[in-house]
Formats: structure tokens, sequence, C-alpha cells
């Protein structure tokens, strides 16, 4: 296993620190852990369902909608055909809504920072408007994710909305409002958690989870996503793991908070392919 990379871990735990709109554990949110998840069956795909009920027992939406990042952010989420290998139709309404987000994640001191740091690096264009162009391109420039030439996917989508392949596979989906907001519409069923090695269970007060779920008929046997914390702690995390790497997959090992992660990055070209954590061990035990 990789060392640590201690750096970023500073990084990272500073902009931890600075996510003022990050949602607390029992105070704006309750999440409701249940079972612990079985093996998936080969074949059918099907698996044991560990829990009966919802993952979000409840998420305080009227704070959600108050905070300008995460606002726009929802605005989002519908803007995409979860399908690979069908095209997507980016209308200028659309434009205007992913400026509107990136205009809000710029104004945050997470951002701020991980725009200072990039800068020190000589990655990042010192200029506010330049700086955003080149987030534009990394998160929102479409490309092909199936063979072919048809733009069918990019960064934003993969990571924070997710997609299906085939009807039979889910891509990406890391994100936790994302995640909530399907469980609302019963589009989600969560399946129950994935233990880390050393603990037999996370608490209800762990912003870190791995878990299983089922969404459009495909099973995720694992994803791990970040619970709680602001769109753009997550678009500073993985921007900046991005733009330091150039192998077409980057693991970083970090120590956010008492959370030992291991950061993957994927890149499609210019863009971001893929990007999520992997819980490793706690250091509470």
């Amino acid at each position: 296993r990789k060392a640590i990379n201690h750096e970023l871990s500073k990084l990272f735990n500073e902009m931890w620190d600075m996510d003022v709109n990050r949602l607390m554990p029992g105070k704006d949110y309750t999440i409701d852990l249940q079972g612990k998840a079985g093996a998936t069956q080969q074949g059918d795909g099907a698996v044991p369902d560990s829990a009966a009920r919802h993952l979000f027992h409840n998420v305080n939406e009227e704070r959600l909608k108050s905070i300008k990042t995460f606002a726009t952010f929802i605005s989002l989420l519908d803007n995409y055909e979860t399908s690979t290998g069908v095209a997507e139709v980016v209308t200028p309404e659309e434009i205007v809504e992913n400026n509107c987000f990136l205009d809000a994640i710029l104004a945050t001191e997470v951002m701020k920072l991980a725009h200072e740091y990039l800068l020190k690096k000589n990655l990042a264009k010192p200029n506010l408007a330049d700086f955003k162009y080149q987030l534009y391109d990394i998160w929102f420039q479409l490309y092909a994710r199936e063979e072919g030439d048809r733009p069918d996917s990019c960064g934003f989508e993969h990571v924070f909305v997710g997609e299906t392949r085939r009807g039979k596979q889910i891509l990406g989906l890391h994100n936790w409002v994302q995640f909530y907001l399907q469980e609302k519409r019963n589009q989600i069923d969560y399946k129950g958690y994935v233990a880390r090695k050393n603990k037999t269970r996370p608490d209800k007060d762990d912003q870190v989870l791995s878990i299983q779920f089922s969404w459009k008929g495909s099973v995720k046997p694992i994803g791990s996503t970040f619970i709680g914390v602001s769109p753009e702690f997550e678009f500073a995390l993985y921007t900046v793991l991005f733009l330091l790497a150039e192998e077409r997959v980057t693991r970083e090992t970090v120590k956010i908070e008492e959370y030992e992660l291991q950061m993957v990055v994927c890149r499609h070209g210019h863009h971001i392919g893929t990007a999520y954590p992997v819980l490793l061990s706690t250091s509470s035990e």
C-alpha cells in the first residue's frame, strides 16, 4: 500500500476544516445504517437486501436549498441522460446552470484554497475566469465513454450523477446528495453497508461510507462516498488530484480527519473519467 501523502493530507484537512457548508451528522441529517451488505451472487446480480429502510432517515432540505453551492449543484442533477452510448444534448440553460454552479463554488474558501495550491504548483491559471474555464473543461466537457464518437458522458455526470452501462452496470454515482434525492424518489435501493477491515460496523456519524445499492435495475456491489460534505469540497479534492498527476489512474493515500482513504482519480484525456474515495482502515482501531 502506498504511504500516506502528507502534503495532500495537510491540504485536504485544511479544506475539511474550512468547509463551512458541510452538513453535520445528527444535526442536519441522520443516516440509518441497518445491516451489513451481503456478497453479490454471480449471474443474475441479485443481492440479499440487508436494509429494509432508506440509508438517509432525514436530511434538512431547507438548509440544502439555502446554501448556494448545494442549490446550484442540485439543479445540475437532472441535466443528464444516464445511459452510456446515448448522446448528451447540452441546452443553453444547462450551460448557464453549469456556470452558476462553478461561480458559486469558486466563491468558497475551499475552492480558493485549491486554486492557491494549484497556482503554487503552476497547474492553474491565476485569473479566476481562466481557472473557471479550466474547471469547465475538466468536469463538463462531453466525451464518448463507450466506443464510438457519441459524446455521452462527462466527469461531472459520472462522479456526481451516475451512469448505467447497457442497463447492467452502475458507473460512478459517488455523491451523497444525488444518492439521497434518488432514494427519496425510490430510484435507489440501499442494500447495506460494507464494513472496513478491523471495524465491524460504521457509526451513524461517519462521514465516509462504503455501501451497496441498486439503481435502475443494476447493483453496485461496493461504492464509497463522502457523506454530508459540500459539493465544493469534493470538487476541490478531485480537481487537485487530477491536475497533479498525468497517469491514467492516480491513487493517493491520504488521511482526512480520522479517515484513511485512497483517493482514486481516472482521466479520460484532458477530462475526469471518474473520482472517488476508498475507505482503508481507521486510526481509531
